[in-house]
This record gives structure tokens, sequence and C-alpha cells, in this order.
């Protein structure tokens, strides 16, 4: 299989015709949201805190991905380098399907659903890395962008330790013309915006450990390095509406997770065995 964890280049993305608006969600009948969470999401852009796992359960998430993160790193990969993790770990692909998190989901895109991708994101204390201003959908071969992203806390996540930062309403501007990051930025991806103020107000998303929160793929968003003693992990959850095109072969990593994909376009792929 192709290595997705492989970001795709400017020339590459340049190739794939993408209609990169914001689409609307229109849902009078949310089956967990709310109509207000609905109104805020369309509104913001985003939609937080979500609550999914009880502290037992995310306890028992967080013992797994400490033993993810030491067998990665012994193989000589680090804190950020665990992408597209579903394709290869089982419990990954469970919560990618977990249906408390498609729930919710599902009230923004629709009945059906593709989850594609799964990345964590884990500062480690002091590590000196930040995430620079970016949106999304300017990394992925999508269209049209009907796409989200899940952010599930790991750990507790607050402006001490780096936790994310939105700018409420940017999604509503459109695709926006981003500059190569430079190394002065010490930044985990390679895509900077400059500016990001003239497109609405900061606004930090803290999140207790097991909550979520939900953004557009085309939200500016970013996290400062976490300068505290505590690390900071959160796993990235991707998902779609079935009538996305995946370009480059992206539709190899999707698996369906609510409904059904019409046009068969998406893989399907099966859980894999791997722990």
């Amino acid at each position: 299989m192709k290595n997705f964890s492989i970001v795709p280049t400017d020339d590459e993305l340049a190739s794939v015709p993408r209609d990169l608006r914001f689409y609307r969600v229109n849902n009078d009948a949310p089956t967990v949201l709310t109509g207000d969470q609905i109104d805020r999401f369309n509104r913001d852009g985003y939609v937080a805190p979500l609550p999914i796992y009880s502290d037992s359960e995310i306890s028992g998430i967080r013992s797994y991905f400490d033993d993810l993160l030491a067998r990665v790193t012994a193989a000589g990969g680090n804190s950020y380098s665990i992408s597209s993790a579903h394709l290869k770990y089982g419990p990954v692909y469970d919560i990618l399907k977990d249906p408390r998190i498609v729930d919710c989901v599902s009230d923004l895109l629709g009945e059906n659903v593709i989850g594609w991708g799964s990345h964590f994101f884990c500062k480690m204390p002091h590590d000196g890395k930040s995430v620079a201003w970016h949106q999304d959908a300017s990394y992925w071969p999508l269209s049209p962008s009907k796409a989200v992203t899940v952010w599930l806390a790991i750990d507790d996540a607050d402006e001490e330790n780096a936790c994310m930062r939105f700018i409420a309403g940017s999604h509503h501007v459109g695709h926006l013309t981003y500059r190569p990051s430079d190394s002065a930025e010490h930044n985990v991806l390679n895509q900077t915006i400059d500016n990001p103020e003239q497109y609405g107000s900061v606004v930090y998303n803290p999140l207790p450990a097991g909550s979520a929160s939900i953004h557009s793929d085309l939200l500016l968003h970013g996290s400062k390095a976490n300068d505290s003693d505590r690390r900071r992990c959160a796993l990235t959850l991707r998902y779609c509406s079935a009538d996305v095109h995946a370009a480059l072969d992206w539709n190899q990593k999707g698996v369906q997770v609510r409904g059904t994909d019409p046009s068969g376009h998406w893989s399907n792929l099966a859980r894999p065995a791997e722990s």
C-alpha cells in the first residue's frame, strides 16, 4: 500500500481539481448534537467540548498509546510520526469507528460517512515544536470540502501545555494562501498562514482527556510549543461525506463508518490485526 504518511507536494495538489468552499450544515433533527452546536459549527467552524470517553476508558487508551509510542520510537520514529494509524493498528481503527464519535460527525456530514485519517499529535514536555496556523484542506486531495477533523484529547489539554487554537469564523473565507514554513518556526507541519487575526478572533480550545472537538477542514487553527512539564497528546481523526472524491489514491485508506458509499469510491478497508 502507498505510504500515506507522506504529505502530497504542492505540485501534486495543484493537479487535483478541488471545490474548497464551506458547505453549511442543514440538519433540523440532529441525533447527538444540539441545534445550538450545529449553529456554532456553521458560524464559528467548530464545536467543543464533546464528552466521548469516561476517565477509565481514556486511561486505557492512554496506556495503549504509551506502549505504541515506545514501540514506534524504538523503531526510529517520534511522537508525531504515527500517521494513518488506523491502517496498521486495530485499536485505532476501532476508535475511528466508535459510534459515539461517528454519531457527532454524522450530524455534521450526513448519513453516509467515511473515516479516512488518524494521526497522533503528541507534544512532549519542552519539545519546542509548534503547529503553525493552517487549514487542513490545504494538505488533502479531497473535493468537495465536506470534511472535518475530530481532535480527541488523550491527555488534558490547556493553554499551559499548548492546547489547540482556532480562528473563529475563518472557514467562511475559503482556501487561503500559505507560505512554506521556515526552520525558525520549528513547525511540526510545513505550511504557515500569516496574520491570521485578520480572518477572525483567536479562540483557545482547552479539552479534558476523553473529550473532543470537531472542526471544519477550512478552519484556521494551530498550537503553540509545549513549554510545560506535562505532555499533550491528541488523536486526530479525519472524516468526510461519502460523496467526496479522493485523488492520489487516498480513497485506499477510507473506512465506511456510517451508512453506505453509493459510488463505491472508498476502499472500506478491513480492521488490521496488529495491535
